[in-house]
C-alpha cells in the first residue's frame, strides 16, 4: 500500500471514529454541543414560556376560585393591554401568541392541571383556522377541544368554552376569508357545549359586525382587541365564570 493511499484511509478512520464518538456514545454531557437556535423547536408547544410562573404561583390557597385562561394572542395581550383586570383576583392568563390548538393541548397538563384551578377557559381554533401551520379542519380543532375537556373532567376542572371572536380577515394572511370559518367553528363549539353541559363563553356575538368582523371601535387590527374590546370581553368573561363555579 502506497503513502498516499495509507493517509486517506487513516484519515477517514478518524473522520468515522469521530462521527461515532458524537452520535453513538452515551450522552454524559462532555464535549457536548452548544444548543442551536433550530433546537428549540423540541418546545413546539412553548412549554418553557410558563415554567417559571407556574412554580412560582403555587398550590391555590384554601378557598380559592383559581380560573386559568388558555388560549393564544388575544389572552396573552389581555394582561399587558388591561392588566388590571387580573390584579387582586385568582386569575391566571396562560395566553401564548400564535399558538394552535393542537399546542394548547400539549401545554394542558402543566399551564391548566398542574395548577389546580376550579375552572379553565378555553379559547381556541383562530389560528388554525389562519393557517399558522397550515390549515387545520374545524374537526381537528375539535379532537383537541374535546381531548382538553375530557382531561379537565377527569381533574374535576369546570370548563368554559368559548366562541371565537369575529375575523374577517388577518393581517397576516389575507384573501383566506376566515369569517364563515369562525362561525362555522363556533356552532360546533355551542353544539359541544350543550352537549356536555358545559359552560358557553360567548365572544363573538357582543364584538361582531354587519361583515361577521369585529367592531372597529373593539379592535387594534381585526383580530386582537383594543382596551374598548377588552372591556366587553370582561363583562361576558365575568359572567361567565360566575355560571360555572355556582
Amino acid at each position: 500500500m502506497n503513502t498516499k493511499l495509507t493517509l486517506l484511509l487513516f484519515a477517514g478512520l478518524l473522520i468515522a471514529s469521530a462521527g461515532y464518538a458524537q452520535q453513538g456514545s452515551p450522552d454524559t454531557g462532555k464535549n457536548k454541543p452548544a444548543v442551536a437556535k433550530e433546537d428549540l423547536r423540541d418546545d413546539w408547544a412553548a412549554l418553557s414560556r410558563y415554567a417559571r410562573e407556574n412554580k412560582e404561583v403555587g398550590a391555590p390557597k384554601p378557598g380559592e376560585n383559581r380560573v386559568v385562561f388558555l388560549g393564544s394572542s388575544i389572552f396573552e395581550r389581555w394582561k399587558t393591554t388591561v392588566p388590571e383586570f387580573f390584579k387582586e383576583k385568582s386569575y391566571l392568563d396562560r395566553g401564548v401568541s400564535g399558538q394552535i390548538s393542537g399546542q394548547l393541548l400539549l401545554r394542558f397538563q402543566q399551564d391548566v392541571i398542574g395548577l389546580k384551578p376550579k375552572a379553565v377557559i378555553i379559547l381556541a381554533g383562530s389560528n388554525d383556522i389562519a393557517s399558522n401551520y397550515g390549515h387545520l379542519t374545524n374537526e381537528y380543532i375539535m379532537n383537541n377541544i374535546r381531548s382538553m375537556t375530557e382531561l379537565a373532567k377527569l381533574h374535576h376542572i369546570k370548563v368554559i368554552l368559548c366562541a371565537y371572536l369575529p375575523v374577517f380577515d388577518y393581517p397576516w394572511r389575507k384573501g383566506i376569508e376566515p369569517a364563515g370559518k369562525i362561525i362555522a367553528l363556533n356552532k360546533l363549539i355551542k353544539a359541544y357545549a350543550t352537549e356536555n353541559n358545559l359552560t358557553l363563553l360567548d365572544y363573538f356575538t357582543p364584538m361582531v359586525d354587519e361583515r361577521n368582523g369585529q367592531k372597529p371601535e373593539l379592535t387594534t387590527d381585526g383580530v386582537h382587541p383594543n382596551a374598548a374590546g377588552y372591556k366587553v370581553m370582561a363583562t361576558v368573561t365575568e359572567q361567565a365564570i360566575a355560571k360555572a363555579l355556582k
